[in-house]
């Protein structure tokens, strides 16, 4: 929520939407890299963390692994950095930036996993939570006060520079990723740094599809934000770009929740994968992933009127806040599409994910390509929300051959299909006025009580 809270500062303090458009664009190459840089090592090692033959060599390996083609990639990057920077069309200062983030960040991914698996989430909340901090209060003190400070304090005249406001919000990135790297060195001193090469090509060939996934990811969530520049061009096409990007930040609710809830059940789905009763626990995760989903989505449109004045001051920005509850579903969709992955992850059958994922992707590109140059960034919301509908759909098809789960699907039509009718006449009908749009929450919350009282009453309990 601290990250969140960026949006505000960034859309105030930014030369507009073409400089936001900027920095937005950046992000999505920071994160289409990211999951070249973990090529599907983090969920390959919860996956044979728990097999007792591996337990004492995943650790290491991975490790060893990541450190290695992340050093490799350095190098590369910095050798070739005028090529990339002509290729993805960006300027080769920023690509810095973004290369030492993109190295800094791989370094600790395999520290995170193992506090995961080592069930810490204290520890994991704390230094990502430093990380936030760190990131948010230079950022604003960047972009809010160095201005004014460097005239009354003389040695902050060596760091100011005009027309640096860019430049800042990845320095600031920078230095939090640095110092959350030193917070999980304790990890790189205490393994013993074996490799072990036949384990290491199993979790290769376990993870590749994983990697193929996050690259069909990146593209469904990030590259239509390139693709609004590189098709629209110019001064319009990053305008649209900031734009789309500040008001597709109102669904962070959504994605905060989905993410959250993934961190937290995909170690639980693995660890209890033999389970007999297994199937049935999963089908009840995913109908109360659902009714929280459906809650927030209403929720976020009930209030919309008052996070657009709150987070987005510059009313520039507001000319695209009609894609937020199509963006909203979109991350609801793909949230329930993680929550029925399971089925191919612990029956070891990743390839459904990359061929599921690729179809998403391929839907994206084709939707953008066609939608773009007529809706701009309506086209890019509508392509996101086809994609991640799709992938679930296609997720479940496949997931009732090869591990049936017994999910209510009358329940979970009905909570979906009641909470989008009453988004869609709260938002689209009545602007989000809170006359119609609070009562419509409510009642809603009245009818997930009314139909899940008894099971509501026994988690309380416990």
């Amino acid at each position: 929520m601290v990250s969140f809270l960026l949006v505000l500062v960034h859309t105030k303090y930014l030369d507009g939407p073409v400089a936001y458009g900027r920095v937005a664009i950046l992000f999505s190459w920071i994160i289409f890299f990211n999951v070249i840089l973990a090529y599907g090592m983090e969920t390959s090692f919860f996956r044979f963390l728990n097999q007792d033959r591996y337990k004492n060599k995943v650790t290491s390996t991975s490790a060893v692994s990541i450190v290695f083609t992340t050093l490799i990639f350095g190098v590369l990057a910095f050798l070739w950095q005028g090529e990339i920077a002509s290729l993805i069309r960006i300027d080769e200062e920023f690509l810095t930036y973004v290369i030492l983030i993109l190295i800094l960040d791989a370094l600790v991914i395999i520290p995170f996993a193992n506090m995961r698996a080592q069930e810490r989430p204290v520890r994991y909340a704390v230094v990502k939570i430093i990380n936030v901090i760190i990131n948010a209060s230079l950022n604003v003190f960047f972009l809010i006060f160095l201005s004014g400070l460097s005239e009354k304090i003389e040695w902050l005249e060596l760091i100011y520079i005009e027309d640096f406001k860019i430049q800042y919000i990845f320095i600031s990135n920078v230095i939090a990723s640095a110092v959350t790297l030193l917070l999980m060195l304790p990890f790189y001193l205490k393994i013993n740094y074996k490799f072990d090469k036949r384990l290491w090509q199993k979790m290769m060939m376990y993870g590749s599809p994983i990697l193929v996934s996050g690259l069909a990811f990146a593209i469904n969530e990030h590259f239509d934000k390139i693709l609004l520049e590189w098709m629209l061009s110019g001064e319009k096409g990053l305008f649209d770009s900031g734009a789309y990007a500040a008001c597709y930040k109102l669904a962070l609710f959504m994605t905060l929740f989905a993410t959250a809830f993934r961190l937290g059940i995909e170690p639980f789905f693995f660890s209890h994968a033999a389970d007999k009763n297994a199937p049935k626990t999963y089908a009840m995760i995913t109908k109360y992933f659902v009714m929280l989903g459906s809650v927030i989505l209403l929720v976020v449109i009930t209030f919309s009127e008052f996070l657009k004045e709150f987070m987005i001051k510059n009313p520039e920005y507001w000319e695209a806040m009609t894609i937020v509850p199509i963006i909203l579903l979109a991350n609801l969709c793909l949230g329930i599409y993680h929550n029925l992955s399971v089925w191919y992850k612990v029956t070891d059958r990743t390839k459904f994910g990359a061929y599921i994922s690729i179809v998403g992707a391929l839907i994206t590109l084709t939707l953008n390509l066609w939608l773009i140059p007529k809706y701009s960034y309506v086209g890019s919301a509508i392509a996101t929300l086809i994609a991640y509908g799709s992938m679930m759909v296609l997720s479940w098809y496949f997931g009732r051959k090869y591990y049936p789960i017994p999910y209510n699907l009358k329940k979970i039509g009905a909570y979906l299909t009641i909470s989008i009718g009453f988004s869609i006449v709260s938002f689209y009908v009545f602007d989000s006025n809170y006359l119609i749009s609070i009562p419509l929450l409510v009642l809603f919350l009245v009818i997930l009580y009314a139909f899940e009282k008894k099971e509501l009453k026994q988690i309380l309990k416990k």
